[in-house]
């Protein structure tokens, strides 16, 4: 049975009516996301110096911004792998896109352990007002890093339910744009997924969202560009914002 409505007057304004959200983990909750755009890139141009594509136009670095969100932001690391390399007209036996996304999770997991990753001030003040609201909140994340990284940031004690790569690969959930993360996370709370905000920086989690139907679908722009935030909304997007402490403004 999903839980009743927290006092309107304790919920960020644009929250008002939803019943739980769901946040995802990198660049959204964690500052990780650079931290996995730098090791896609490390392991893909690699790849592509060793592996040119036939054709010279595509011989081009992977690009930390474009490229990252297109094609790897949100997904499993082999469905960015295959993504990625598939846009420069690679199409490998799976053996080599299990390679590249090994050298990229090596590279990942060092960086990792070097010193942990911090998370968003913005975020940790909205985590906190809608848990003093009494609003449940789910992390969702296709990661198998997830749990480690809100650890290390000192958020994971916010959060009511965890929903990791590791038991995204367990319940066997296929990876986003689908909604499949994202409604476990809400079935976890109990709230149904009309009644649950997610909150996304990839357009691919977007997309996931408004596929869901969930009731909001908030999008970060960490790029802060009129294209990101455009594309964002154009994936399915009900609003976006460059930081969450965006969203806590005064009440009426």
């Amino acid at each position: 049975m999903s839980p009743p409505d927290p006092q309107p007057a304790a919920v960020p304004r644009a929250l008002r009516g939803t019943a739980a959200v769901v946040f995802d983990t990198d660049g959204v909750i964690t500052d990780s996301a650079r931290v996995h755009a730098a090791a896609w890139k490390a392991a893909f141009d690699d790849f592509l110096r060793d592996h040119p594509p036939a054709d010279v136009t595509q011989r081009r670095p992977f690009d930390m911004e474009e490229d990252y969100l297109r094609y790897v932001d949100g997904k499993s690391r082999l469905d960015g792998a295959e993504a990625f390399l598939e846009s420069r007209g690679l199409r490998l036996p799976e053996v080599d896109v299990r390679a590249v996304a090994a050298q990229k999770e090596q590279l990942f997991t060092a960086r990792l352990r070097e010193g942990g990753i911090d998370a968003y001030p913005g975020t940790v003040r909205l985590l906190r007002t809608l848990r003093a609201a009494g609003i449940p909140l789910a992390a969702a994340s296709a990661s198998r890093h997830a749990r480690e990284l809100l650890e290390h940031a000192g958020v994971l004690n916010l959060f009511d339910a965890l929903v990791d790569g590791g038991e995204a690969a367990r319940l066997r959930l296929p990876g986003k744009p689908d909604p499949a993360l994202f409604l476990e996370a809400a079935r976890r709370l109990g709230v149904a997924a009309e009644r649950t905000a997610v909150v996304e920086d990839a357009l691919a989690g977007v997309e996931a969202g408004l596929r869901g139907g969930f009731g909001l679908v908030v999008g970060v722009d960490r790029a802060g560009t009129p294209q990101t935030r455009a594309e964002l909304l154009k994936r399915g997007a009900d609003l976006v914002v460059d930081d969450l402490a965006e969203l806590l403004v005064p009440e009426d």
